[in-house]
């Protein structure tokens, strides 16, 4: 089978290698593709494994004896899976390799807004301590995380893994999903009065048409003032442009985000420099532990597809 990986570079290093993946074809790895050379890089492929590769109808079009797209990825969005079903294609993904880590960076926002680390150790740095006439000082607020109400919305793996972090710090937990989430120690409410109670509100839901930009002014505007907003899930889940208007106006204390709408970041987001915004560059899943699973999974679910028993597929 030949196989091209068109994007390794958004997986590889620190260790972390697709060696494994050689032992199940004919593999052509490309660093990284640029959406003019795809076609072309993957006009002779029987599969293409990639993580954010725009697998449109087009692309898919342009390789005739495309059987099968697996992604480095739980998401999907970015595969026309319309296309896939109608050609015979299988669409494989990777649920739950990243539960974990993003769990653990979810917290890692929240902390880093609560506890105001970073500002703290900076002052540190800078001498303030030294000449500081007491033995302490605190002019960034700090908060517990005891007694407070997280709105979790979306509740698959990550969603109920941050619950469950969530209650070992003592906290209430809100859930708003579509269905009945079952779980009798968290409440489940609807998406109103999730963002009217909660003190922090964290997506862990996917992006789909339903979805997108659901963050909106309004949205914003229904949250407490002085709540915190934590977006680990997919970008375009937010109005960018109104949540920096909610952090401008000091409507909300702050934001914690690890994706945003346009990836890598656009140099005019509306969200660059916001006050009391952190950003780091969608890496939540990408610990080293995280990528070694799930590369793992990646070559499990190409053998599985070679045996004739897919696992974990998508398309519909």
């Amino acid at each position: 089978m030949k196989i091209v990986i068109p994007d390794a570079d958004t997986i590889v290093s620190e260790g972390v290698t697709l060696d494994r993946l050689h032992a199940l074809g004919d593999v052509t790895e490309y660093d990284l593709t640029s959406p003019e050379e795809l076609c072309a890089r993957i006009a002779a492929a029987d599969m293409v494994l990639c993580n954010k590769a725009q697998m449109t109808a087009e692309v898919m079009a342009a390789a005739p004896n495309l059987r099968y797209v697996g992604l480095f990825a739980t998401g999907y969005n970015n595969v026309d899976l319309d296309y896939a079903a109608a050609h015979g294609i299988a669409v494989c993904n990777v649920p739950g390799y990243s539960t974990e880590a993003v769990a653990q960076h979810t917290f890692a926002l929240i902390l880093a807004l609560t506890n105001r680390v970073g500002e703290y150790d900076a002052t540190v740095a800078r001498g303030d301590w030294i000449k500081s006439r007491t033995f302490s000082y605190f002019p960034f607020p700090l908060s517990e995380l005891s007694g407070k109400a997280v709105g979790i919305v979306g509740y698959g793996a990550i969603g109920r893994r941050v619950a469950c972090i969530a209650k070992a710090f003592g906290m209430q937990v809100l859930v708003y999903t579509r269905r009945p989430c079952g779980d009798d120690a968290v409440e489940q409410v609807s998406l109103d009065d999730l963002l009217v109670r909660a003190d922090i509100v964290t997506l862990h839901c996917p992006l789909n048409e339903q979805s997108r930009g659901m963050m909106d002014a309004a949205a914003f505007a229904r949250m407490k003032k002085g709540a915190i907003f934590i977006n680990t899930a997919r970008g375009p889940l937010v109005d960018e442009v109104a949540l920096r208007e909610a952090l401008d106006s000091g409507h909300l204390l702050g934001a914690g985000l690890d994706v945003l709408c346009d990836e890598p970041m656009n140099a005019a987001c509306p969200l660059l420099g916001a006050p009391r915004c952190l950003i780091t560059p969608h890496i939540a899943w990408a610990g080293v532990e995280t990528r070694l699973r799930l590369v793992d999974i990646v070559a499990a679910n190409v053998r599985a597809y070679l045996d004739g028993k897919p696992i974990n597929v998508v398309t519909k």
